[in-house]
């Protein structure tokens, strides 16, 4: 396929050009209607790109077929079978993907350290999850992504699941052994779907981790908008193989999406399709000699130690590493992630993504240099210079790997709609959770509907939010009070 095209950013130029007058939404008609003051800080090119998909970029019947070669170029670049663009993120993807393999009541496997996104699919749809086991890390207190032996053994115990889903990579950058996870589902003709939502430039480089698709997987969601250069909710959903049929996935993807897709969004995944087919190599080895030689100058500040392959990668961990997902503890200078995040905000202007009790990261793409780099170093350099001035962060009542996973008593569903009560949480241990409570980023609930609380997450979560966890998903979110299901 010729991939110097770009059908969606090729028909909106066409639609400026032909002068094309509208009377369809949206109201601001080309910015005419926009407020001034709005234009001044958006920037007017904004305005006359927000344009109707049919009836505007494309003719009402859709007789052009813009979006349809668009997704199709998609599909050819990372060798899937078909590609869906979404302009509601990998939220919406991740769901619609779910609905496609498994209906209410019946059942998935999903690793456990899923997204807060996969966590609503379930209680969207009514899907039993048989939860798989991450790789836990007593020492670092973090979780990678299951063993495939973990597949095959809750495949074995659950033999009418439907299929399962992977998170690989996590939020912390590391990775499944998809290959094998795949051949075990494969082997019973069972589909895999990867969240693969920090993976959108894997299929660009041999020297990142082995992406979703070559591994065989049926159905993976990506999220343009994280590590490539799409706007904010820009994803996309590849298919392969006849475990799942693209006319139920479009079902899906339609009963969830918008019927009002953002052209933006569209032209923004288009354009980036294009400029990794011709670009990608380029850029990405670019990024990777960049971020080895960020990591190497990170580790030689006192009191910082970054995270490699031999902290997050070998046996009981991960099965790989991004290596752009740059990990920081922050054990030697005392501080937490969360204090350490909110001071390089405020004094630099610096704004870091995943932060917990004890580390930052910083994600680099190939968008990063030597002046958005040196930025970066010069404020970790000063965060080691001033961490004898802070005060001693609350301590964090961090659980053990075991004391972690609490017991689904209730489907998700259930637990969520049902009647609920609202408690002090000193006395929600016990109590069947009715809420998602996720410390965010990374977004991996600690707890979710259907779980019964116990006396340790509740304690950690409260001594988290003391010490600056965010929890945004709970109805109170300083966890003086917690939503938990009425029970006879």
């Amino acid at each position: 396929m010729d991939h110097s095209k770009a059908p969606v950013l090729e028909a909106l130029a066409a639609y400026r050009a032909e002068e094309q007058l509208p009377f369809t939404p949206p109201g601001h008609k080309q910015g005419r209607g926009a407020d001034p003051r709005v234009a001044a800080v958006l920037g007017e090119s904004v305005f006359r790109s927000d344009v109707l998909a049919t009836a505007g970029l494309d003719d009402r019947t859709s007789s052009k077929g813009v979006l349809a070669e668009a997704e199709a170029l998609m599909a050819d670049a990372v060798h899937a079978d078909h590609t869906f663009f979404s302009t509601c993120g990998s939220s919406l993807s991740v769901k619609a993907a779910m609905l496609a393999v498994a209906g209410p009541h019946e059942e998935l496997l999903v690793s456990r350290d899923a997204h807060k996104a996969v966590v609503s699919g379930l209680i969207l749809a009514g899907i039993r999850p048989i939860w798989v086991e991450p790789q836990w890390d007593p020492d670092r207190h973090l979780a990678h992504p299951p063993a495939p032996e973990s597949f095959e053994a809750v495949f074995d115990a659950h033999p009418d699941a439907r299929g399962a889903l992977v998170t690989s990579p996590t939020p912390y950058g590391t990775t499944a052994d998809l290959g094998a996870i795949v051949r075990i589902g494969h082997a019973r003709d069972l589909p895999v779907i990867v969240d693969e939502a920090w993976g959108a430039h894997l299929p660009f480089h041999d020297g990142l981790p082995q992406w979703a698709m070559d591994a065989g997987a049926d159905l993976c969601v990506t999220s343009v908008h994280k590590m490539g250069s799409g706007f904010e909710q820009g994803s996309v959903f590849h298919l392969q193989g006849e475990r799942i049929s693209p006319q139920t996935l479009a079902a899906r993807a339609d009963l969830l999406g918008t019927t009002s897709p953002s052209v933006l969004l569209y032209a923004g995944l288009d354009g980036w399709r294009r400029q990794m087919v011709e670009q990608g190599t380029e850029l990405l080895d670019g990024a990777l000699a960049l971020a080895g030689r960020i990591r190497k100058a990170i580790e030689e500040i006192d009191g910082l130690h970054v995270h490699g392959r031999d902290d997050f990668c070998g046996p009981g961990r991960a099965y790989g590493m991004d290596p752009l997902q740059v990990f920081v503890d922050l054990t030697g200078l005392g501080l937490t992630g969360y204090q350490a995040a909110d001071w390089l905000r405020d004094r630099h202007r610096v704004n870091l993504h995943v932060c917990d009790h004890r580390r930052i990261s910083a994600q680099l793409t190939y968008a990063d240099d030597a002046e958005t780099t040196t930025r970066l170093l010069d404020a970790l350099r000063d965060l080691a210079r001033h961490a004898d001035r802070f005060e001693p962060a609350p301590a964090i009542e961090i659980p053990s790997p075991a004391e972690l996973r609490l017991e689904q008593v209730l489907l998700p569903r259930d637990a969520f709609f049902g009647p609920i009560e609202t408690v002090p949480s000193e006395r929600a241990a016990g109590r069947i959770a009715a809420e998602m409570l996720t410390p965010y980023p990374p977004g991996i609930p600690a707890a979710l509907p259907g779980e019964r609380l116990s006396p340790e997450v509740v304690a950690y979560l409260r001594s988290g939010v003391a010490a600056g966890m965010v929890v945004p998903d709970a109805a109170d979110g300083t966890l003086a009070t917690v939503r938990v299901a009425v029970e006879d």
